[in-house]
């Protein structure tokens, strides 16, 4: 078994990690830059190392500096959370030839899944179906030219490397073909160093469900039902729930299958998720990739399943064999339980066209009610950082029916607040009040029309944010003289005039 873990990440998947493994009874050391020195993260762990400045690629990404980190502090195993260096084979080749156990794939399955091509490649060697498409390694510009001619427009290009969007456009005229896969090319190559590019038809209004797996290293391959992701905004999943709203038991037979057959043909172990596109209109699913890691969205398939998955991951990673009710261990979707949702809070700034927002939190409330989880690895007083991810807390409410889930992350939005940097819970509560969220009518697109130029609708006037200013050292002037009437029934002079 792992006897001290150290996790290669920050933030709330960190913090996730180090309860489930507090849990276990393994013993914890979380890995800092400057900037995160007093983060949740390294006040949670057993130990913490300072590994170098704020910017990841002198900290987080920074594998000597993490292997260094694991080998004084004694530990035996390394969780690389998601992000940075999670779906690096070579990262996980190297903390094998450590010593360590990556709590993960291995890298020889890394590299088979790791690229869109390849992934695709040995998709179609197992009948697992792929969308028409080009994705022949060495591909030049003339080859996905030709290939989208012969598929017919419109097409979809794609970075063979990473994901997030980053690296994709829609080509629906042969003459802007040159100028989509240049810049689609170009900006794959600055985010993920490779400028690889594949295409294939494109589906219109498509949805996108993914398949939870979890192998061990007895040939089990576990599949924890689908979520559904198909809520975005220029790619990036902002809501997701589980089961899908429009799963049947056809699609899911079909899907599971095609999910082992393509784990187990990569010789996968641990958590992974296998993703899909389904044709609202044709009823076909196709694959896209895998993601060799845990997801941000686990939580939802937790809720549905009550299978703490990365307590497996780290159970597994221990030579332990999938031990589960026969009904989960069957992929039967009687063993789901009710529904969930989960929304990501981001430091984003909605109304200036979603840039970041980073700054200190002044002020922070979380929803206390039942049905409700709040994975954050932020508080009040911590600083949100430009040089990191604008993820900020992941809010999951869970119910008997998706109905009742909705209300309930509704009203969980509500009591959310973060005084500080701006986020999107606003535009959060409008995706969530939406009429045809509500009738579970959405595609990956649907975002984009539904709510195109938002806005807040609820500005809070200047005066109320002064007088929270006044009331709120008022406050706490009380609190420590233990008087905790209202700061106006307090007789040192405070006024409200005007």
């Amino acid at each position: 078994m792992v006897r001290k873990l150290l996790v290669a990440n920050r933030g709330e998947i960190a913090v996730r990690v180090f309860r489930a493994a507090r849990e276990l009874g393994i013993r914890t050391v979380a890995v800092a830059s400057v900037a995160d020195a007093n983060a949740m993260h390294a006040l949670l762990a057993d130990e913490v190392v300072e590994i170098g400045g704020p910017e990841p690629t002198t900290s987080y990404l920074d594998q000597s500096k993490i292997l260094g980190a694991a080998a004084a502090t004694g530990a035996d195993a390394v969780h690389p959370g998601y992000g940075f260096l999670s779906e690096r084979s070579s990262f996980a080749r190297s903390c094998r030839e450590a010593g360590l156990v990556f709590i993960g794939p291995s890298p020889e399955a890394m590299d088979l899944l790791g690229g869109k091509i390849d992934a695709k490649t040995l998709a179609v060697a197992n009948q697992v179906p792929v969308a028409p498409g080009y994705f022949e390694p060495g591909a030049t510009p003339v080859d996905l030219r030709q290939a989208a001619q012969r598929i017919g427009y419109p097409v979809m290009l794609k970075a063979s490397a990473g994901g997030g969007g980053r690296g994709m456009r829609v080509v629906r005229d042969p003459a802007e073909f040159d100028d989509a896969l240049r810049l689609a090319s170009e900006e794959a190559l600055k985010a993920f160093g490779d400028g690889a590019m594949m295409v294939e038809r494109f589906v219109e209004r498509p949805r996108h469900i993914e398949v939870q797996v979890m192998a061990d290293h007895h040939d089990n391959v576990v599949c924890f039902f689908e979520r559904e992701c198909s809520i975005q905004r220029r790619h990036q999943k902002i809501l997701e729930e589980a089961p899908s709203p429009v799963m049947t038991d056809d699609l899911w037979g079909a899907m599971r299958d095609a999910a082992v057959r393509l784990v187990k043909a990569a010789g996968y172990s641990n958590a992974g998720t296998v993703e899909f596109m389904v044709d609202a209109a044709t009823g076909e699913f196709f694959f896209l990739e895998v993601n060799a890691r845990l997801q941000v969205e686990h939580p939802v398939t937790e809720a549905v399943t009550g299978v703490d998955l990365v307590q497996w991951q780290l159970r597994v990673a221990s030579g332990e064999r999938l031990a589960l009710r026969p009904e989960l261990m069957a992929g039967d979707r009687s063993a789901l339980c009710g529904h969930a949702i989960e929304a990501r809070i981001v430091a984003e700034d909605p109304a200036q066209g979603f840039l970041p927002s980073v700054g200190r939190i002044l002020g922070w409330a979380e929803p206390r009610m039942p049905g409700v989880r709040f994975d954050t690895g932020f508080g009040a007083g911590d600083e949100v950082s430009p040089h990191y991810d604008s993820l900020v807390a992941k809010l999951i409410a869970h119910a008997e029916s998706r109905e009742a889930a909705a209300k309930r992350m509704e009203q969980a939005l509500l009591d959310t607040h973060v005084i500080g940097p701006a986020t999107n819970i606003g535009f959060l509560l409008d995706v969530v009040r939406h009429p045809d969220f509500g009738k579970a009518e959405f595609d990956t697109g649907w975002l984009g029309r539904a709510l195109p130029d938002w806005r807040p609708s609820d500005d809070v006037p200047p005066a109320v944010l002064h007088l929270a200013a006044l009331a709120r050292p008022a406050r706490e002037a009380a609190v420590a003289r233990k008087d905790l009437r209202p700061a106006w029934g307090v007789g040192d002079g405070f006024r409200v005039t005007g």
